[in-house]
């Protein structure tokens, strides 16, 4: 199979499901954030050095895909005519209880934040913090989808707790390579 198909040479691309619409769709630009987010990710693991985060960040990965999978999936289309559902994994609450818990693990190590704190460290660490402002861009192009699509609410959901994750893991990476938290001081 090649990798090109020119068929979206004029503008257009597939849907899951084979509704053809404008590449600058809605449902285009949110799950092309999606993918966005999901590199960023793939960057982190390339500069962590910790087993147990690598596979929180291949799971992380792995639920993007889905979470893109179904936002690329008109609702009209999530189900085959035989009955059956046309994508395999959807994003679950035990998604978000998985986050939470490794939030939890990762806090209980840190010191209680008490100021706000500069998107800086080292490079997992700022890293870390890009994602998280992709995920926090990711989860209001979906509430802006939810305005026109039928979008589940626990998508919105996993991704305000995926971000909370990533600011935890950026102070996490710091604080396990010995960097001390910069701290936003006012201008005066």
């Amino acid at each position: 199979m090649k990798i090109y198909t020119k068929t979206g040479d004029k503008g257009t691309t597939l849907l899951y499901g084979g509704d053809r619409v404008s590449k600058n769709h809605m449902r285009i630009h949110t799950f092309g954030e999606v993918d966005e987010l999901n590199s960023y990710i793939g960057l982190i693991r390339c500069y962590n050095n910790q087993k147990k985060i690598d596979n929180q960040l291949q799971i992380i990965q792995n639920s993007l895909f889905d979470i893109g999978a179904e936002l690329a999936t008109p609702e009209n289309k999530m189900i085959l005519t035989n009955g059956k559902p046309r994508l395999k994994s959807l994003i679950s609450e035990k998604y978000i209880t998985q986050l939470e818990k490794w939030i939890d693990t990762m806090d209980e190590q840190l010191p209680t934040l008490t100021q706000f704190i500069l998107p800086t460290g080292n490079v997992p660490t700022s890293i870390s913090h890009i994602a998280r402002t992709i995920c926090r861009r990711v989860e209001r192009s979906i509430i802006s989808l939810t305005k026109v699509e039928e979008i589940r609410p626990i998508l919105q959901k996993y991704l305000n707790r995926l971000s909370d994750y990533l600011f935890v893991l950026a102070r996490y990476l710091g604080n396990k390579a010995g960097i001390k938290e910069t701290f936003w001081t006012p201008n005066q």
